[in-house]
Parts: structure tokens; sequence; C-alpha cells
């Protein structure tokens, strides 16, 4: 039984080495899936484009975490200004209010902006970045770059496997041996290995169909649940931005409680949303 397990993985191993070195000079074919690529390119770009959204929010959230607390400070000083200057305590007085009441708000907006960004991180770092785990199972278009040039058959098998292309290349491999076969004399011992050639190829075209569904579902499940956390998030930050640049209070707390966000404590001995990040 043993024996049979290690021919059978020699010969698997042969056939695929095989295929791929002749793909490398040029002389072999490989399946490509044109829509099925042209989705995963898409999502590739997307996620490019949705990291920069991510790096300008945050960049925003430690720009308005940097007025926050430059306001609060004014405001303190302000407040002490008016304590000890009788002739501008009025002056000093409703300015200091005045910045109080914008680090509240200021404070309420960058909790709606940290949502944002915790949504946009799950998005593009966990979510889509699962997805794309699955694809790197099925795709072969980066292969060659992978393994960082030709070494030997055995090594090079390795290193295929550990870059999860095995399944397009048994399919390829056996594809290749069925139409070299199909193309034979058709004696009775070539129907015999084309009945067996067949048989292989079939096995190893379920398996590579099987993974080529499941990459198909993952980026419907991703595309439906992109749309869905993107409306929520895009209407948040509009809504929250608009609010606040408005100076209506109200409407920017209603937006917080609208999406469940809660608040950091006041009087919380760190008040930064950025630190928790």
């Amino acid at each position: 039984e043993k024996f049979d397990i290690v021919k059978k993985w020699g010969i698997n191993t042969y056939k695929c080495t095989k295929q791929l070195l002749s793909e490398r000079f040029g002389r072999g074919s490989r399946t490509v899936d044109l829509e099925l690529e042209t989705q995963i390119e898409l999502l590739r770009e997307t996620k490019r484009k949705y990291e920069s959204v991510l790096h300008l929010a945050r960049a925003l959230t430690a720009h308005l975490y940097s007025l926050v607390q430059t306001q609060h400070a004014l405001g303190d000083a302000f407040a002490d200004l008016s304590q000890k200057s009788p002739e501008l305590q009025e002056e000093f007085g409703y300015n200091a209010e005045t910045q109080k009441l914008l680090c509240k708000n200021g404070e309420t907006l960058l909790g709606a902006v940290n949502f944002f960004v915790s949504s946009i991180n799950t998005l593009v770092n966990k979510t889509m970045e699962d997805t794309l785990m699955t694809v790197k199972q099925y795709e072969t278009a980066r292969w060659d770059r992978e393994l960082g040039g030709l070494r030997a058959p055995g090594e090079v098998w390795r290193q295929v496997s550990d870059a999860g292309i095995v399944r397009r290349l048994e399919y390829d491999a056996y594809r290749t041996d069925l139409e070299e076969l199909s193309m034979g004399p058709r004696d009775a011992g070539a129907v015999s290995r084309l009945d067996a050639a067949q048989s292989q190829f079939q096995s190893h075209k379920d398996k590579y169909e099987k993974l080529r569904a499941d990459v198909a579902i993952k980026l419907k499940f991703l595309e439906e649940n992109k749309i869905k956390v993107m409306h929520k998030q895009l209407l948040l930050f509009h809504n929250a931005i608009s609010a606040y640049f408005a100076g209506n209070q109200q409407q920017l707390e209603q937006t917080l409680k609208q999406f469940n966000i809660k608040l950091k404590t006041p009087g919380a001995e760190k008040p930064s949303w950025l630190e928790e990040q």
C-alpha cells in the first residue's frame, strides 16, 4: 500500500513538473478563465483603492484628534484668563464656552470617524484578504514570480505546492496527457491507457472546478458584503461630517445614536479614539 502511494505521488509529481516546465518555456498551454480572472483583478484594484481611503481616513482621524486637543487647551486658557482679567471677563468667557462646545462636537465626530475607520479596516484587511487567500489557491498568474526562477524539478515542485497552485497544474497536466493519448494510435493497449487517462483527468477536473466554484462564491459573497457595509459607512460618514461642519450638535449626536456608536466615557484618562486603533 505504501509503495502504491509513493508510486502515485511520483507519477503525479512528474506530470505536474513536466507541465510546469512546459508552460515556463512556452510549449504547453494553461487553463485561463478570463471572466474569473477579470473579477479577481478587479478585487485587487478595489482593495488598493479602499486601502487608500483607509489611509486618508486615518490621517483625518489624527488631524481631528489634534484639533480637539488644541481646542480643549485653548478653552482652558480662555477660562483661566476670564478669571484673571475682569475687564475682559465676558469676552474670554464666551470664547471659552465656544471652544468647549467645539471640543465636545469634535469628540463626537471622532467617535463617528473612528467607527468608519474600524469598519473599513475590517472590510479591507479581513474580509477582502480572506477572499484573496482563497483566490491564491486557484490562480497561477504569478507563479513564476513567486518561484523566483527555476531550480531542480523536485525543488520546483515543492515550491509550487507551497504556492498553492497544485490543483490547476494537475488539471492541465492530465488534460495534456489525455489530449496526447487521444491523438495516438488506437490499439488495445492505447485504448486501455486512454480510458485510464480519461478517468484521472475527470477526477482532477472535478477538484479544479470545485476550487474555481469556491472562488466564484467567495467573490459573490464579498461583493454583497462590501455593498452592505459601505452603504452604511458612507451614510454615517456623510451625516456626521455634514452635521459637524454645519454646527448641528443635535444632528451629530443623533447620527451616533442611529448607528449605535458609543462614545468614550467623559472624564476618562485617555480621551483618544486614535489610540484604540
